[in-house]
């Protein structure tokens, strides 16, 4: 059943939320009807600035968000929730504001639901892309390389393109091909990806590094995320030796204007799923190469 606020927006106060409220924020998602993902919200925790609302009845929280920042040039918006009993009632909208306040006028960008789109237009947000969901247990493409344990090699005619799994050695490359493709230094987070994946890939064709992968537990599925390769091809070999180190379904939210990886995805048994809308507020700087990235470590983060 709905319940009434008990007091105006303006007085409920927002805070920071710390690791201490890791179960509390596993438990909202459960509300709306999300994965508990406490593993993501315990990256989201380190990597991020949450803020959130108290339930003044005492049962948990009624609202959250996150922001992780990528520096002054831009941040990342993620894990509006509210619970469900307190919808419809502002409480978004004011989380909202005060988290913009919070962000200093920092260009801000986030993944918006069907649901969440109308809100954010409201806030001056403006549309710029869009991401698929993709899901379902992936069936190998031969197209794609070799499918098992060990070294991944490349299709046909690119006999020099490999993948094999990350080592601490390979993470100053991911981080300059990250911000190439990104357009910002995300050291803060990918430092964390290591602990964070259960198994992380790079590619690398002739030594040259030109690709990485990871992919991490949500519920009953894995997520790959992020995908960072300089093609396709490079992107759907990281993502064939992914699968092969999961009994797992597999998700991923991939641009959409990578329509071949889409389509590939779809031959190998994954299904479209839900789409999110890319949206910014502000001037964000360029966004580096979007060729290069075609899935967010996850849509909370950018």
């Amino acid at each position: 059943m709905p319940s009434s606020l008990p007091r105006p927006l303006a007085d409920l106060p927002v805070r920071r939320l710390t690791r201490d409220d890791l179960v509390p924020c596993a438990d909202l998602s459960e509300d709306r009807g999300w994965p508990r993902d406490e593993h993501r919200w315990g990256l989201l925790l380190a990597a991020g600035t949450a803020y959130g609302i108290d339930d003044p009845a005492g049962k948990g929280l009624m609202a959250t968000c996150v922001v992780t920042s990528y520096g002054p040039d831009l941040a990342a918006i993620g894990m509006l929730l509210v619970a469900g009993r307190y919808g419809r009632q502002g409480v978004a909208r004011h989380l909202m504001h005060q988290v913009i306040d919070a962000t200093g006028g920092a260009p801000l960008s986030l993944y918006a639901t069907p649901a969440g789109l109308p809100l954010y237009e409201k806030l001056g947000f403006n549309a710029v892309g869009r991401a698929q969901r993709v899901s379902g247990r992936f069936r190998p493409d031969a197209r794609s390389g070799s499918h098992g344990a060990g070294v991944h090699t490349g299709p046909a005619g690119r006999a020099g393109l490999t993948v094999r799994p990350a080592t601490a050695g390979d993470l100053p490359a991911m981080i300059r091909l990250d911000a190439e493709a990104f357009g910002l230094d995300r050291m803060r987070l990918l430092t964390r990806l290591p602990a964070f994946a259960d198994h992380l890939r790079v590619a690398e064709d002739d030594g040259e590094f030109v690709g990485y992968a990871a992919l991490w537990p949500s519920s009953e599925s894995h997520v790959v995320g992020p995908l960072i390769a300089r093609d396709t091809a490079t992107a759907k070999l990281l993502v064939a030796s992914l699968a092969g180190a999961t009994d797992r379904p597999l998700r991923a939210d991939i641009d959409a204007r990578h329509e071949e990886l889409l389509a590939w995805f779809g031959a190998c048994g994954l299904e479209p799923g839900s789409a999110t809308t890319v949206m910014t507020l502000g001037n964000p700087p360029p966004s580096g190469d979007w060729t290069q990235r075609f899935a967010p470590l996850s849509v909370a983060t950018g």
